[in-house]
């Protein structure tokens, strides 16, 4: 091409590049005024003016956490130890904004009053949209990190959760038990679709948590938000560990109360007896089968004693939202119990009503055969120990 042509063609695309250049400085330029405008709306609009992304020391509740000796229980309902661990695991790389603490404050103890926008916002001086956006970030910041507090044993550490199912249960034939089974049901208002799928046995609306646990009570896996008028054997069906056949491993098994299907596979899923029983040793297997299943309503119980205010009464959110609260307050339970903070679940928690036992689908198969293996066993187990005491 003659040097005629080229020399106009790089003056005509450096003229075109210039001038981009200069529309996107000008386009920056604007978007810095409009936040700063909107900065300056939020301060006059709001009671006590905030300083953008930055904590503000006087706040009350704020000179609670700055003040290190002090207790935390009462208004966040986590001790110190356990807000620190839970800072660490959400901390992000980049923490821009209000930054991770006061974002992760905020978020808990909007989660221990189950408060209004409104009155987190002026309990922590920052606008009430600032704190719209930060409960939603934080929930869905949960939501996307749930492995970090929430997962299944390692091989290595399967022996070690049967051990505790044995200890649990009083005797040794479930040491192949590596989890508990079991469904809870949580309020939520009546969602402006689908609604009847959302109403329940008892004749209100909520969500499931599905959850699986092991001898301590700890969450292993959940599975949240199906229609609470889904039977309990129905949302485990649906669930993730079930379809793919993540757990339990071969040769180890899973227990669930009456209502779940009794099963060999697709996964080894062990019921108690129906009631009346017809010989004591299945009554024998259901009383041990009834204690290892306890730590299923006991951990239940101590999430929703801790999260009272907000799993206690009806969730003003979408369903959507609601299943991130939930799965966040599983998130803390096991944070909790990863930094010593216990608590005893209160007696007057209600329990979920049983449903119906489900039928067995086309590709499942009966576990009554290894229930009666594993109720002659421990009947065996009974009688060497009877025999050894009185030796």
């Amino acid at each position: 091409m003659p040097s005629s042509l080229v020399r106009p063609s790089v003056v005509c695309a450096l003229a075109i590049f210039l001038r981009l250049s200069a529309a996107k400085r000008r386009h920056e330029r604007r978007r810095r005024r409009l936040r700063q405008l909107l900065l300056l709306a939020d301060q006059f609009v709001t009671v006590h003016p905030a300083s953008y992304c930055r904590l503000n020391h006087r706040a009350p509740i704020l000179r609670l956490w700055f003040e290190v000796e002090s207790e935390l229980k009462q208004d966040f309902h986590l001790s110190r130890r356990a807000m620190h661990a839970l800072q660490r695991l959400l901390q992000k790389d980049q923490d821009h904004g209000w930054g991770n603490e006061l974002e992760v404050l905020i978020y808990v103890y909007w989660l221990a009053h189950g408060l209004s926008y409104r009155v987190v916002s002026g309990v922590f001086n920052v606008p009430r949209s600032t704190v719209h956006r930060i409960i939603h970030k934080v929930a869905q910041r949960i939501w996307l990190h749930l492995s970090l507090a929430i997962s299944f044993p390692r091989a290595e550490d399967l022996h070690k959760v049967g051990q505790g199912f044995v200890d649990q249960s009083g005797t040794a034939v479930f040491n192949e038990v590596v989890g508990v089974i079991d469904c809870t049901h949580i309020r939520i208002k009546a969602p402006q679709q689908h609604q009847f799928d959302y109403l329940n046995a008892k004749g209100f609306y909520s969500i499931t948590i599905q959850a699986i646990f092991d001898s301590n009570g700890r969450f292993l896996d959940i599975f949240v938000g199906y229609p609470g008028s889904v039977p309990d054997a129905g949302v485990m069906r649906n669930s993730s560990f079930y379809q793919a056949r993540r757990y339990p491993p071969p040769s180890y098994i899973l227990l669930g109360d009456e209502s779940y299907p009794c099963l060999d596979a697709p996964i080894c899923l062990i019921t108690p007896y129906t009631e009346p029983v017809d010989r004591p040793g299945q009554a024998l297997f259901n009383c041990h089968h009834s204690k290892a299943r306890s730590v299923a309503d006991r951990a239940f119980g101590v999430m929703k004693t801790r999260w009272r205010s907000t799993l206690s009464n009806t969730l003003e959110v979408k369903p959507a939202f609601a299943s991130q609260v939930v799965s966040s307050c599983a998130f803390l339970h096991n944070v909790c119990m990863d930094n010593g903070d216990v608590l005893e679940p209160d007696d007057n928690i209600a329990q979920d009503p049983l449903p119906p036992q489900e039928f067995l689908t086309d590709e499942e198969t009966s576990g009554i055969a290894t229930r009666d293996r594993l109720a002659a066993l421990n009947v065996s187990v009974l009688q060497e120990q009877i025999t050894f005491s009185t030796v």
